[in-house]
């Protein structure tokens, strides 16, 4: 099974047709998808200027799309790399018992879902590796009260994601699901809360 920089290298691999560009270019996403495959394709195509279902897309296009996910990758390697060595200097210290960001942190080894968008049109707008940067600081920072990519304090908590697990906080603004770590107990309080309130409403 090929791997991100093999694949990589075939989307920039001028013997090869655009198809098979674009092919490669998606199977990037099958090891390195911060909204997740689909949401990721579909942000990807509207910052490079591709139809998403376009099969034959101009080299100059491949080449912005892939570069800005190799710039997110290359910022979600760092702090996985940084994470790494912090839990290894903390089991050095007698530090063992994993804790919630530990978890969450184990579901998304490898940058996939990071920042999972259930809806895949509804995702941040911004650079993948600015987003992500405003993640990173979050997970390294107190919890908060608003949505760390965004700064939306709007956050519903929603059943049934096509993610794991199948239930988590949603910005209603960018549509990231928030890493629950980075929410205070106030902030996931009321997030349950609007919820409760919309199923109550519906009846």
């Amino acid at each position: 099974m090929a791997g991100f920089r093999s694949l990589a290298r075939r989307v920039r691999d001028p013997r090869l047709i655009d198809a098979e560009q674009r092919t490669s270019l998606r199977r990037c996403l099958e090891r390195f998808a911060p909204y997740g495959h689909r949401a990721t394709w579909h942000h990807l195509c509207l910052r490079a200027g591709i139809a998403p279902d376009d099969r034959h897309p101009r080299q100059a296009q491949l080449m912005a799309a892939l570069e800005e996910l190799e710039e997110a990758r290359a910022v979600w390697l760092g702090y996985e790399a940084e994470f790494a060595a912090r839990r290894k200097r903390e089991k050095y210290d007698g530090i063992r018992r994993p804790t919630s960001l530990d978890d969450w942190h184990r579901r998304t080894w490898g940058g996939n879902g990071v920042a999972w968008c259930d809806d895949p049109a509804v995702h941040p707008a911004g650079r993948l590796a600015d987003v992500l940067r405003r993640l990173i600081t979050a997970l390294d920072s107190a919890p908060g009260d608003c949505c760390p990519v965004c700064g939306a304090t709007r956050i519903v908590w929603r059943e049934g994601l096509r993610h794991d697990p199948a239930a988590g906080p949603v910005c209603t603004e960018c549509g990231i699901v928030v890493p629950v770590p980075v929410l205070c107990p106030e902030a996931l309080s009321a997030a349950r809360a609007v919820a409760w309130e919309s199923r109550y409403a519906v009846r």
